[in-house]
């Protein structure tokens, strides 16, 4: 199969022919279709994530069709259209046995402890755990933008986050997490405002439905503009990008018992930031983490989207080939694009 390899970190990301997987008994072989390009792919080609491997094939944002299946396989068959959250689960440990998949003690992660899916084919185990098959009207390209970035916004806003209607949300990054939250939150009913440096990113926010935007660039002091627009701080904040200055602006854009929501990895220079706790002492702040989404919460993301109620296409800027995807890859630091870019298998 080809596929997108990279043999050190920071270095070239060349498609080459690689041997193709075959199923574990508890796996499946899915044919990719589409896969996106997410930023979390950067950090692991940086070296920012301790499960690479070297050499390795990224990607986990995937949805394709099964090809083969392991012999302890039940509920999934050759033929069947899926995609798969980007944390997947072992099913047995503590924390599957209690429905949290997505932090599973003995996780796999496609594109991270394993090879991913900038490729033709990826290998998926556990399969009846943790694959999520797709509406028929749904396709390949707009489902391959689930798996990360809107399953992850959808659990953050609607989960963690407990999101209100009539609620005031600031959203701190309008990349595909960022967009998506404000999507998510629109459709539930909050105030949404979205916090970016690129006016491109906001416009798009206020298509998704932001009803206020700030430059971050062109605003001396965010906390203090995301009260007075909200007047007197938002009930949720998520910080979608993951820097030491957004998850401190997120914090102290809440209102008294507010909650903020951390979506956006911190990893490398940004790792550990220093948080603002006076302030989380005096106003009774609630701090959350927000990692993925388990599969058997799909459904009701999935009947809102087939509703109409949330269009997660709208997101999708580019759709590219794997060899665009693999050079795209290395520039991701630069944050370029507006939406979601997607590798498209069939072009």
């Amino acid at each position: 199969m080809k596929a997108a390899v990279f043999e050190q970190f920071r270095g070239p990301v060349e498609v080459r022919s690689v041997p193709d997987p075959s199923p574990s008994a508890d796996a499946v072989v899915i044919a990719v279709r589409a896969c996106g390009l997410c930023r979390s792919d950067w950090h692991g080609w940086m070296g920012h994530d301790s499960d690479v491997q070297l050499p390795h094939v990224p990607g986990h944002e995937l949805a394709g069709e099964i090809v083969a299946a392991g012999k302890h396989v039940q509920n999934y068959q050759v033929g069947a259209r899926v995609t798969v959250p980007f944390c997947c689960g072992c099913g047995r440990c503590r924390q599957c046995q209690q429905g949290q998949q997505h932090i599973c003690d003995s996780y796999t992660q496609p594109g991270f402890t394993q090879w991913g899916a900038f490729a033709e084919f990826v290998e998926i185990r556990h399969a009846d755990v943790n694959l999520v098959s797709l509406p028929e009207q749904m396709d390949f390209v707009t489902a391959a933008g689930l798996g990360c970035r809107f399953a992850t916004a959808f659990r953050a806003v609607v989960f963690q986050g407990r999101a209100t209607a009539g609620d005031w949300m600031a959203v701190h990054g309008c990349g595909g997490v960022g967009l998506s939250a404000v999507m998510i939150g629109r459709a539930l009913g909050l105030q949404v405002i979205a916090v970016d440096v690129q006016d491109e990113r906001l416009q798009l926010a206020r298509e998704c439905g932001a009803v206020q935007t700030l430059n971050a660039l062109a605003t001396a002091e965010i906390p203090a503009a995301v009260h007075d627009l909200s007047r007197g701080g938002v009930q949720l904040s998520l910080d979608a990008l993951g820097s030491r200055a957004t998850c401190r602006n997120s914090i102290l854009s809440l209102a008294k018992r507010g909650r903020h929501v951390q979506v956006g990895l911190m990893l490398g220079d940004e790792s550990d930031p220093p948080v603002p706790m006076s302030a989380v002492i005096g106003r009774e702040l609630e701090l959350l983490g927000s990692h993925g989404m388990q599969a058997h919460e799909y459904p009701r993301m999935l009947r809102m989207i087939s509703a109409g109620m949330l269009q997660p296409d709208q997101l999708i800027s580019a759709r590219v080939s794997l060899e665009q995807g693999a050079s795209l890859l290395m520039q991701m630091s630069q944050f370029p694009g507006r939406g979601v870019t997607v590798i498209d298998l069939h072009r």
